[in-house]
Parts: structure tokens; sequence; C-alpha cells
């Protein structure tokens, strides 16, 4: 029997669905958020603006696809939840992969507690090259 997929599988499978509600559902109001991607850091106080406005509204816009979940792990660090993706994603002009690490503390089933560090978006090498 297969054990049921953590509650940071599940954050990591919306996410690569680009599923808003999945994520939003995750995620509880009020929540803790902060974030570090290559040029900026990220503060958030409500799950609507961490789902919205961040990881669905400027990390992975609109014409950003993502195409495939490579990669998924987690495991825990004391009293937090760990949770390792890398992501596939398709721009406009090219190909991307995008790594996140996460450490995140729940209540009742819910996200109140999320750190982030991402890799950014780094260059997927074109075949020829490789």
């Amino acid at each position: 029997m297969e054990a049921a997929p953590t509650l940071g599988e599940r954050f990591a499978h919306a996410l690569a669905a680009k599923d808003r509600d999945a994520l939003r559902a995750l995620l509880d109001d009020p929540i803790d958020f902060k974030a570090l991607t290559p040029g900026r850091h990220w503060d958030a106080g409500s799950a609507d603006e961490v789902v919205d406005q961040i990881v669905l509204g400027r990390w992975f816009e609109p014409g950003d696809h993502i195409e495939r979940l490579l990669h998924v792990s987690t495991g825990r660090v004391g009293d937090r939840e760990h949770l390792a993706y890398r992501l596939e994603v398709r721009t406009e002009d090219s190909r991307h992969h995008v790594e996140q690490q996460v450490y995140y503390a729940t209540l009742d089933d819910r996200i109140v507690w999320l750190r982030v560090l991402c890799s950014g978006f780094r260059p997927v090498p074109s075949e020829s090259a490789v």
C-alpha cells in the first residue's frame, strides 16, 4: 500500500500544475511567508498574497509553462518539514530549470510557516551544446 502524499509533495504537484485553488487550500491564513530569489527577498502574510501575487503572479507568470516536475524529495529537520523540487519551465524563448528548497510548519494539515529559497530560472543547455 502506497503512503499518502505529504503536504509538501501535494504543494510541489499543485505548483507544477499551476493549480491556484490547490495551492491556496494548502496554506493557512494568515501565513508567515518569507522567500529569497536571486534578485529579491519576499514577505507575505496572507495565503492569497502568496499564491496570487508572488508564486503565480511573479515567480511563474501566466506565460511561463511548467512542463515537468523533475524531482521531489521530502524530509524533516527537527520540528520543520523539508521539501525540495525541480521544475522544467518553458518561457517565450527558452527552457529553464528552477529548483526550490522549502522549509515549512503545519497546523491542522495546512502550512502556517513557509520559507523558500529559489535557484532562479537556470537555462537548460541546448541538446547540440551538450
